[in-house]
């Protein structure tokens, strides 16, 4: 039992061991292939087998108020992508390892390098943001070939057994350090940057805590941390693109810092930061829908508690709103 699980409920534990069984069944399975191979036949699974389940529904709504100028043939086509690669991505994981940047079997290239460099050299640490895209796993393997070393932010599955072996696998290829969400990782977070370390993140899921800023035209719950962090301790914000470029092959791109404001106000200023590492996050999704996960509940209702929290404790909700469509999904 992991050390930090010594009293789990028997139930629990036993439920937990089933699901550790059937991973490393799965895991175990794609191992029985090369690279390509199995990310080929994850890709299969993932469009005629998981594609096809009522799991699409959520992802369809989201496409549908996301992209209102596209047609029902256009929306199938970027969930058929969806699953191609979430597919891909759980196949790949059996690879991990054999995933690197550089070397004769190299899977990986990378643009910006000028943009990485220049963010280096203003030796005030990094926060190098992100989303869930393509394989968003192996954003932290280039970083890691390239001498980039710190902490990644994850948020660790429920399942203590699965979590081990990620954090092991993370560890080994990417960020030395994986920091769990959550008040300790925070103030972890805190320390690295304060030492001019660098952080991994990404920051396109949905946060209960969050504030209020424009994702494709309708109001999201998002993380404050990063331009939080930023302003108070100078870090550079270096937002970082991804994308699959055919079967298990990728191509990341570092882009410009995303500066941050300075109106005097820093409750706006963290409004205004947190809306433009969005806005970066959404040109990517734009750019390639169909490797983001539209599964995920980035959205909630009009009338939620959550969201009249969220809008009461925004500093400038109107700015959150701004321009913006504020249709809600019905969830």
């Amino acid at each position: 039992m992991p050390a930090d699980q010594p009293h789990m409920p028997f139930r629990r534990r036993v439920r937990y061991l089933i699901e550790t069984g059937a991973f490393f069944a799965v895991i175990g399975f794609f191992r029985l292939f090369n690279t390509d191979r199995a990310s080929a036949i994850g890709s299969w699974i993932g469009r005629k087998l998981v594609g096809r389940t009522f799991l699409s529904d959520r992802a369809r709504r989201n496409l549908r108020l996301s992209f209102p100028e596209k047609s029902e043939v256009e929306i199938a086509a970027i969930l058929d992508e969806m699953w191609d690669n979430l597919g891909r991505v759980m196949a790949e994981y059996a690879h991990f390892n054999e995933i690197c940047w550089r070397g004769p079997n190299s899977r990986i290239t990378v643009g910006g390098l000028d943009n990485l460099e220049a963010a280096i050299a203003r030796n005030k640490g990094m926060i190098m943001v992100s989303g869930h895209l393509a394989n968003w796993e192996i954003m932290a393997i280039a970083a890691r070939e390239y001498g980039i070393t710190g902490g990644l932010v994850v948020r660790k599955p429920n399942n203590p057994y699965v979590s081990r072996w990620l954090d092991a696998l993370r560890s080994g290829k990417g960020m030395p350090e994986q920091i769990a969400k959550g008040a300790n990782g925070t103030r972890r977070i805190f320390t690295l940057l304060r030492k001019r370390g660098n952080i991994l993140l990404l920051a396109d899921q949905r946060a209960s805590e969050g504030i209020l800023v424009p994702f494709f035209g309708r109001d999201a719950f998002t993380t404050p941390a990063p331009a939080s962090l930023a302003l108070k301790l100078g870090a550079t914000i270096v937002p970082v693109g991804n994308r699959r470029v055919g079967g298990a092959r990728f191509h990341i791109h570092v882009y410009p810092p995303i500066e941050a404001p300075n109106t005097g106000d820093h409750d706006k200023d963290v409004l205004l930061l947190t809306a433009a590492i969005t806005r970066f996050i959404e040109e990517r999704v734009r750019e390639c829908p169909g490797q983001w996960l539209w599964v995920h509940k980035r959205w909630v209702k009009e009338n939620a508690p959550m969201r009249k929290r969220a809008l009461a404790q925004t500093a400038v909700p109107a700015l959150s709103r701004s321009g913006s469509n504020s249709t809600a999904i019905s969830e």
